[in-house]
């Protein structure tokens, strides 16, 4: 194997034959972090990056990392490759508010031809991002881990060309590891799985299953209302015939009025929640109660963003079977 050599950067593999016998090489060696150590594929893919970002083998070995599942440079190979990048004007660092219960780290990126790019981060900023006396280096070095946020963020939005996308090391830390599979509990009821008013983490469905017929409806049509009426009606003489109306089957009046889309949705996910967990009336009424109301109010349902109109679909495909099971 010959490997590439200059007098600054010692020798680097110049083919990917050498890089893959070199990858291996370093994997079986104590002198390179231990996040590689056995790990031939991920030294040459760590190599790789640090080339296109003109950090030598073991300097990309020392400074690039995969952290909670999140590629990253620490920050001060972040500041070094900015500052050796030809775009580089200047970047500034400093505190404000030293000695006060809220200090401020804030970093100013100088691009050259462009306006300088300032950002901040301060002890609320950590508290609401609840980072403030996390166990580790915010307990230990909370002043720095201030700087290295605001660092991270200037240095990312003023020359995100510079870091092919990477973020810092230190911010990687703080995002939650993708790699572990984070538990869900399963709930002894189906409709507990429709949350309100914004339903998540709720399989989508393409199409809703068609298990209703016409014949069906005007049988039960009589039990649809009685279902619907034990539901208590909100009173308000105040409201005004206008905006979007909250529509019921079988009543002229509409069930509530709302001025803003949204509320209209929320109503309609609180509606159709009542009306699924009905418990009085058997579930195949509540089932045909709910493809009643979907479509009396199906105008309204129309004008909804195509996102959340897709979410709608699953709340209601997901109580018809928790009700079919039921049954």
């Amino acid at each position: 194997m010959q490997l590439t050599t200059t007098s600054q950067r010692g020798f680097a593999p110049a083919t990917l034959t050498e890089a893959i016998t070199f990858s291996e090489m370093l994997s079986n060696s104590n002198m390179v972090p231990k996040a590689y150590q056995g790990k031939p594929q991920d030294i040459l893919v760590c190599v790789q990056w640090g080339m296109e970002m003109g950090l030598a083998p073991m300097q990309a070995l020392q400074n690039i990392a995969v952290i909670n599942g999140k590629p990253s440079v620490y920050g001060d190979a972040m500041m070094a490759l900015v500052q050796a990048s030809s775009v580089c004007e200047d970047v500034e660092e400093y505190f404000e508010n030293e000695g006060t219960p809220n200090p401020i780290a804030v970093c100013i990126a100088k691009r050259r031809g462009r306006k300088p790019v300032t950002v901040k981060f301060s002890r609320e900023d950590a508290q609401r991002a609840g980072l403030w006396g996390k166990q580790g280096p915010w307990t230990a070095y909370p002043r720095r881990m201030l700087q290295m946020r605001a660092r991270g963020f200037a240095l990312r939005d003023c020359f995100p060309d510079v870091l092919k996308g990477l973020i810092s090391a230190e911010e990687a830390q703080d995002y939650p590891d993708e790699a572990k599979p984070r538990p869900v509990a399963k709930p002894a009821n189906p409709l507990d799985m429709v949350t309100k008013p914004e339903p998540v983490a709720i399989p989508v469905v393409a199409s809703e299953p068609d298990i209703f017929d016409a014949e069906l409806i005007d049988r039960v049509k009589p039990e649809l209302v009685e279902v619907l009426a034990d539901i208590p009606q909100p009173v308000d003489d105040s409201v005004q015939p206008v905006g979007f109306a909250l529509l019921v089957p079988g009543k002229e009046e509409p069930f509530s009025l709302h001025q803003q889309l949204d509320e209209w949705q929320d109503a309609y996910e609180d509606l159709a929640d009542k009306t699924a967990r009905a418990g009085k009336r058997p579930a195949r009424e509540r089932m045909t109660a709910l493809k009643e109301l979907r479509l009396a109010n199906e105008d309204t349902i129309g004008r909804i963003d195509q996102v959340k109109r897709i979410r709608h679909t699953a709340n209601y495909t997901l109580r018809i079977k928790a009700l079919g099971a039921a049954q």
